[in-house]
């Protein structure tokens, strides 16, 4: 059958084209991989494919990176990078479910001159495959301040990709921050497979649509009330409603009932996308 073809299809990497080359002996570069996908295998990465294309906005991007794509790739942290008209890597962003402060981060991504320039050389330097890498204490890049974060949040196990243009030089890096055994050369080929549809989908975030659309009135500013937002501050850093309540002095059952309310007016379903919507909106001041 047609559909039995089209799954046989994508379960196997396809061979490369053009005149075969040898890549370059760089031990951080992961290799390996499988012939076939399991059925549980295919019908997640179809899944997570599926919902790629339908990411439009920042919240949705979250939700997808923090939600499906986690089954398939499990990561503590990703953080995705462009590139503006020059050669640097301008624009980054991060997503993630674990207390970090993604702007501080960013930044230190942007600053690094030891672990990201590696990542992207050793990248480059082998034909545009994932890279696997380690930051973790005897690392000859632990020293740098990203290495130091990332271990500090026991992600210390990297895998990367991203995508280029027509000379070979990046568009836009991609880099998945694990724990320890997390990602193997399974992992690093679905991180190839998904990067692709990854730039599309974080390239369609960056466009605001709602600026352009005629009529279209700015959130609300006053969306969320003050404990509301305080109560979403402690969602976004990772707090259980027992942790948020022991820091407010309020009852969880009364954080539990803050939630709710914030899930209404946001209208999103879970505290993930909450958290997604309310940074896509500006509610949270991060």
């Amino acid at each position: 059958m047609r559909i039995d073809s089209e799954q046989q299809a994508l379960a196997q990497r396809p061979p490369p084209l053009g005149e075969h080359q040898d890549p370059v002996p760089v031990e951080s570069v992961a290799a390996g991989y499988p012939d076939r996908l399991a059925p549980l295998e295919l019908e997640s990465l179809l899944l997570n494919l599926d919902g790629a294309l339908r990411v439009r906005a920042r919240h949705q991007l979250f939700s997808w990176t923090q939600g499906t794509l986690r089954s398939l790739i499990e990561h503590e942290l990703l953080i995705c990078a462009l590139r503006d008209g020059d050669q640097t890597l301008c624009h980054v962003d991060s997503f993630s479910m674990v207390p970090v402060e993604p702007a501080r981060f960013n930044e230190m991504f942007r600053q690094d001159v030891v672990l990201v320039p590696h990542l992207i050389k050793t990248w480059e330097a082998n034909h545009c495959q994932p890279v696997n890498c380690d930051t973790g204490n005897g690392s000859q890049y632990s020293g740098s301040a990203l290495a130091r974060e990332l271990n500090r949040l026991g992600a210390n196990n990297l895998v990367a990709h991203g995508t280029h243009d027509t000379a070979g030089q990046v568009t836009s890096f991609f880099t998945f921050a694990c724990r320890s055994g997390a990602i193997g050369p399974r992992q690093a080929y679905f991180v190839e497979l998904v990067v692709p549809f990854l730039h599309a989908a974080w390239v369609r975030t960056q466009i605001n649509w709602h600026a352009r659309s005629v009529g279209v009135k700015p959130a609300a500013t006053g969306l969320l009330t003050s404990r509301q937002l305080e109560i979403l501050d402690w969602i976004y850093r990772g707090k259980s409603n027992i942790e948020i309540g022991m820091i407010l002095k309020i009852s969880p059952l009364t954080v539990k009932n803050h939630v709710q309310k914030i899930l209404r007016k946001l209208d999103v379903l879970n505290r993930t996308q909450a958290v997604g919507k309310a940074l896509t909106l500006r509610v949270l001041n991060i």
